[in-house]
C-alpha cells in the first residue's frame, strides 16, 4: 500500500468513478454517466485512494454523522485488491463518521466472506425494497 494517498471529500470525475468500477468488478451502472454523477453529488462522505494521481480505490457513504452510515460503494482496482486499499478506506470511513455511528452496508455477493474477515458482523435484521431500474 506504500505510495497511496487518501484523501477525504475530494469528488473525483465521473470518467475516473466508472473507470474505477469497470476494473474493479462493483456492478453498477457505469454505462449511465449522468446517474454516477448524480450518486456522487448526492452522497455526503467520499474517501478515494490514489496512485501517482490515478484513482484506484473509493468509498462512498451517506450519513448523519452520529447514529446511521451507509456505505454504499466500496470499490478498488483489480490491480490492486488485497493490498489493504478497502480496508483503509472503512477504516478512515469509521474514523470520520465517529464511534456514535453504526456502518451499514449490503455486499455484492462475491465479497460476503470478505467483510466478516475486516470486522463487520452478519446481520440478519433488515429489509430492502429493490430498485426497478
Amino acid at each position: 500500500m506504500k505510495n497511496i494517498e487518501f484523501k477525504i471529500g475530494i469528488h473525483p470525475n465521473t470518467s475516473e468513478i466508472i473507470k474505477l468500477y469497470n476494473s474493479s468488478g462493483i456492478t453498477r451502472p457505469t454505462n449511465d454517466s449522468d446517474r454516477i454523477s448524480k450518486m456522487y453529488k448526492n452522497s455526503n462522505l467520499i474517501i478515494t485512494a490514489w496512485l501517482n494521481n490515478e484513482l484506484v480505490g473509493i468509498a462512498r457513504s451517506l450519513t448523519d454523522y452520529c447514529y446511521a452510515c451507509y456505505l454504499s460503494d466500496l470499490a478498488v482496482n483489480s490491480e490492486y485488491q488485497k493490498e489493504g486499499i478497502g480496508k483503509h478506506l472503512i477504516n478512515l470511513t469509521k474514523k470520520e463518521i465517529g464511534p456514535q455511528t453504526t456502518l451499514i452496508l449490503l455486499s455484492a455477493p462475491l465479497a460476503m466472506e470478505y467483510y466478516p474477515k475486516i470486522g463487520f458482523d452478519t446481520i440478519k435484521n433488515g429489509f430492502i425494497i429493490p430498485r426497478t431500474e
